[in-house]
């Protein structure tokens, strides 16, 4: 069931958002070679409890039969595409990509957001899937406004990443938020125009392009609850918190 966002809900839903933001920039700015995830996952736990929100991952079930997330912070390096749990024992170094993901509670309403970082140096090839799959975020919420539906959105994503010469994940997909973690609709990244649910004012959306270099198959980490590409090759992940208004969509998960 979609579910439409009041005025003033959306007013908390844009205090959160430029909460989440700032928490998300200050922990990438620390991850470099040499820090921990788990150290990362500390961090985002200890800004979230100064703004005075809740982490919304942490403890959260996907699913009736399966355990809850243990982490606040969702860190996934290079092959990694999404949901990786933080440990100790991975320590980031030169030239590894890192996919972070976090959402939080604020005022009772949730938001969520991601972006991957370059650590130290990366390769050319690494770069540009970074950029890509940043761009075909805005191209997607470019369609996020009243009168389109969520195959534009995919649609638009899709072949702006299969242009660049990469693939989008098929098999995971963005989702209504606000009330809850993950609400309808599912917003996959790839669709044809005009198909799927219509968009309409109130409506919040988590858009989140999950791209690879290489094949879009996935299949499960060892740590059961992320996922990563099954032919190794480099994942990037971004995503923005919106809200379809009557005008332009706005971005909430922003500074």
């Amino acid at each position: 069931m979609v579910t439409f966002k009041e005025k003033e809900e959306i007013i908390k839903l844009r205090e959160g958002g430029k909460i989440l933001a700032e928490i998300l920039q200050n922990v990438a700015h620390l991850a470099k070679p040499g820090i921990s995830t788990a150290r990362l996952n500390e961090i985002a736990e200890e800004l979230i409890k100064k703004f005075g929100a809740r982490p919304s991952f942490k403890n959260f079930r996907s699913e009736k039969n399966v355990p809850p997330y243990p982490a606040t912070l969702c860190t996934s390096i290079n092959d990694e595409i999404v949901h990786c749990v933080p440990s100790q024992e991975r320590i980031l170094k030169d030239g590894d990509i890192l996919g972070l993901d976090l959402g939080i509670w604020y005022k009772n309403f949730c938001t969520d957001s991601a972006f991957t970082v370059a650590i130290g140096e990366i390769s050319k090839e690494a770069q540009k899937l970074i950029s890509t799959t940043e761009e075909s975020l805005y191209k997607g919420i470019k369609e996020a406004v009243v009168g389109n539906t969520i195959g534009d959105i995919g649609f638009v994503i899709s072949q702006y990443v299969q242009q660049a010469g990469f693939s989008v994940i098929r098999d995971l997909v963005g989702h209504g938020v606000g009330y809850g973690v993950h609400e309808d609709p599912q917003i996959p990244n790839f669709g044809q125009k005009g198909q799927g649910e219509k968009l309409k004012v109130g409506m919040v959306l988590a858009i989140e392009p999950m791209t690879t270099i290489g094949d879009y198959h996935i299949k499960s980490c060892s740590d059961h609850f992320g996922y990563r590409t099954s032919d190794g090759s480099l994942s990037a992940h971004f995503e923005h918190t919106i809200a379809i208004t009557e005008n332009d969509p706005e971005i909430l998960t922003k500074l």
